[in-house]
């Protein structure tokens, strides 16, 4: 299957973080233990997706997963 990059957003009315792949096309939702791949320092870096109080991905430092570029 070929990998599609994208960035992360959020979804308001699912109450969860989603990938935008163009102006009006979503991956639909992640959920806790989804895998792919984060952009960082210019490079792809594994991940998972998790939640406790907000949701963060596995490995990875950072405030804000809103932008982040991704591959899945």
């Amino acid at each position: 299957m070929k990998q599609r990059c994208g960035v992360l957003v959020y979804n308001k009315e699912r109450d969860r973080i989603d990938i935008r792949f163009g102006l009006n096309n979503y991956y639909g939702g992640l959920h806790c233990g989804q895998c792919f791949d984060v952009m960082i320092k210019g490079r792809w870096v594994p991940t998972r997706i998790e939640m406790a109080r907000t949701w963060y991905l596995v490995g990875i430092q950072t405030d804000n997963l809103i932008g982040l570029r991704v591959r899945i």
